[in-house]
Protein backbone atom coordinates (compact mmCIF):
# COMPACT_ATOMS: atom_id res chain seq x y z
CA UNK A 1 0.00 0.00 0.00
CA UNK A 2 0.66 3.70 -0.18
CA UNK A 3 -0.06 6.18 1.92
CA UNK A 4 -0.04 9.68 1.95
CA UNK A 5 2.51 11.41 4.67
CA UNK A 6 2.23 15.21 5.71
CA UNK A 7 5.64 16.63 7.19
CA UNK A 8 5.83 20.24 9.08
CA UNK A 9 8.56 22.07 10.00
CA UNK A 10 8.78 22.74 14.04
CA UNK A 11 10.65 25.02 15.86
CA UNK A 12 13.47 22.54 16.42
CA UNK A 13 13.09 19.49 14.31
CA UNK A 14 9.60 18.15 12.00
CA UNK A 15 7.23 16.13 12.56
CA UNK A 16 5.54 13.73 10.01
CA UNK A 17 1.67 12.07 10.39
CA UNK A 18 -0.69 10.17 8.19
CA UNK A 19 -3.84 11.09 7.60
CA UNK A 20 -5.37 7.60 6.37
CA UNK A 21 -3.58 6.23 9.71
CA UNK A 22 -5.02 8.26 12.73
CA UNK A 23 -2.08 7.87 15.62
CA UNK A 24 0.76 7.49 13.43
CA UNK A 25 3.26 9.79 14.02
CA UNK A 26 6.61 10.53 13.85
CA UNK A 27 9.63 12.96 14.17
CA UNK A 28 12.93 13.57 12.62
CA UNK A 29 16.01 16.15 12.70
CA UNK A 30 15.66 16.54 9.19
CA UNK A 31 13.14 15.69 5.96
CA UNK A 32 15.13 13.02 5.77
CA UNK A 33 14.58 11.33 9.24
CA UNK A 34 11.63 12.41 9.51
CA UNK A 35 10.25 10.19 6.23
CA UNK A 36 12.59 7.27 7.52
CA UNK A 37 10.78 7.37 10.98
CA UNK A 38 7.43 7.82 9.64
CA UNK A 39 8.27 4.46 7.26
CA UNK A 40 9.04 2.40 10.35
CA UNK A 41 5.75 3.73 12.20
CA UNK A 42 3.70 3.03 9.77
CA UNK A 43 5.13 -0.33 9.47
CA UNK A 44 4.81 -1.21 13.23
CA UNK A 45 0.92 0.60 12.80
CA UNK A 46 0.12 -1.42 10.44
CA UNK A 47 1.41 -4.96 12.45
CA UNK A 48 -0.24 -3.44 15.69
CA UNK A 49 -3.17 -3.15 13.84
CA UNK A 50 -2.91 -7.07 12.54
CA UNK A 51 -1.91 -8.21 15.81
CA UNK A 52 -5.36 -6.54 17.73
CA UNK A 53 -7.11 -7.90 14.89
CA UNK A 54 -8.48 -4.63 13.55
CA UNK A 55 -8.75 -3.50 9.89
CA UNK A 56 -6.05 -1.63 7.94
CA UNK A 57 -7.55 1.22 6.62
CA UNK A 58 -7.24 1.94 3.21
CA UNK A 59 -5.07 4.95 1.84
CA UNK A 60 -7.67 7.35 0.50
CA UNK A 61 -6.02 10.44 0.86
CA UNK A 62 -4.99 12.57 -2.28
CA UNK A 63 -2.10 15.03 -2.12
CA UNK A 64 -1.50 17.54 -4.70
CA UNK A 65 0.41 20.79 -4.42
CA UNK A 66 -1.15 24.28 -5.98
CA UNK A 67 0.44 27.34 -7.90
CA UNK A 68 -0.34 30.31 -6.50
CA UNK A 69 0.84 33.75 -8.03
Amino acid sequence: MRYAIVIEKGPENYSAYVPDLPGCVSTGSTVSDAEENIKEAISFHIDGLNEDGLPVPEPTTICEYIETA
